[in-house]
């Protein structure tokens, strides 16, 4: 049984930081492209970043670009995202995402989700 579960979110402050974790289980850690999207109240779930099975290649959304950073351990089976300069605009209940293959920005062709960690930033 394939598992997903996000941590490391709560209340910061305009211009804080947060570290989210993605703990996987049930699946070959290494053969899975993992994204974070995310979704706010009344809009729908949008892409964030995503980093491929080795770690060696990431793609961001522009609205995050040079303030996030994904990354992964392995040997761990967890993704990290470290989200710094948070804005207002950045809250929103945070999802990880793991698909098999190659990393992909679409929502749908993602195989399994976490539950979501709220991200509240104030301003």
């Amino acid at each position: 049984q394939v598992q997903l579960v996000e941590s490391g979110g709560g209340l910061v402050q305009a211009g804080g930081s947060l570290r989210l974790s993605c703990a996987a289980s049930g699946l070959t850690f290494s053969s899975y492209a993992i994204a974070w999207f995310r979704q706010a109240p009344g809009k729908e779930r949008e892409f964030v970043a995503t980093i491929s099975r080795s770690g060696g290649n990431t793609y961001y959304a522009d609205s995050v670009k040079g303030r996030f950073t994904i990354s992964r351990d392995n040997a761990k089976n967890t993704v990290y995202l470290q989200m710094n300069s948070l804005k207002p605009e950045d809250t929103a209940v945070y999802y990880c995402a793991a698909r098999s293959g190659v990393y992909s920005g679409r929502a749908s062709s993602y195989d399994f989700w976490g539950q979501g960690t709220q991200v509240t930033v104030s301003s």
